[in-house]
């Protein structure tokens, strides 16, 4: 039991749940848009059922700490391939690294298949699609909640020591994840154009777990950057459509 009156102690504690909530934010950005597919009172119980079952999955992960820390040994070389982290040697790919590119090679063709689907505007009823996916939507969930949940426990195996953190840092940071993840996904439902951005961080996430299982570091503070910079001009240009239908609805008020 970590003793809580070493400050050092919370600023560890403090430093890995701020770390676990931000690198949760790609998983809430995918259960927004997965979920969606589903009926509007559906998708409330996918979401907290999804983020549910990755907070059971990470805490069980953490009791696997030395199951966990063979993920990185390596299980096979690629011999024509040099390893960024190590170089002049053949790149070596453990477990954690064929776990990240899998999930990156899903994010980039889920997203790439969401933005098709959207920019074709399907007139399939969405009650249809939604009543037999129900079970598929959650599947997905859970399978990129486990991609998250290798990626954020390995981090977290890095920063502190202490398993009793490990847990609180987690459990506070999903609790964090159910409280903002019903408002970001009505916010992002309201906007289709954030849709679309949304989606387009998602398979830069993509690409990232895929350089990232290759050895190839990438500072995820770019594409977060890169975001908020696109997030905040799409937040003016639906000022700007705002105020422009509202001047239009005035004048014909007028007539």
């Amino acid at each position: 039991m970590p003793d809580f009156t070493d400050p050092a102690i919370w600023v560890s504690l403090l430093t890995l749940t701020f770390l676990e909530v931000v690198l949760g934010v790609d998983n809430i950005i995918f259960i927004s848009i997965v979920a969606n597919k589903l009926p509007e009172h559906q998708q409330a119980k996918a979401r907290n059922l999804g983020l549910t079952l990755a907070l059971f999955m990470r805490i069980a992960l953490l009791f696997t700490i030395t199951w966990m820390l063979k993920l990185k040994d390596p299980v096979l070389t690629i011999p024509f391939l040099d390893d960024a982290a190590k170089p002049g040697n053949p790149l070596a790919i453990s477990w954690k690294d064929i776990i990240l590119i899998a999930g990156g090679i899903f994010l980039l063709i889920k997203s790439t298949l969401e933005i098709h689907h959207k920019l074709e505007k399907s007139t399939q009823a969405a009650g249809t699609v939604a009543g037999a996916a129900f079970g598929a939507v959650l599947f997905q969930i859970v399978m990129v909640d486990a991609v998250f949940s290798v990626d954020s426990i390995l981090t977290a195996i890095g920063l502190v020591e202490s398993i009793v953190i490990m847990i609180i840092a987690v459990v506070v940071s999903m609790i964090v994840m159910l409280i903002f993840a019903g408002p970001i996904t009505r916010f992002i439902n309201k906007h289709p154009s954030l849709q679309i951005l949304a989606l387009a961080f998602l398979i830069a996430i993509g690409i990232i777990l895929i350089a990232n299982g290759f050895h190839q570091s990438f500072n995820k503070g770019y594409i977060y950057t890169a975001l908020a910079f696109a997030l905040v001009v799409e937040m003016i240009n639906i000022r700007m459509r705002r105020n422009r239908e509202n001047v239009t609805l005035n004048t014909n008020n007028e007539k």
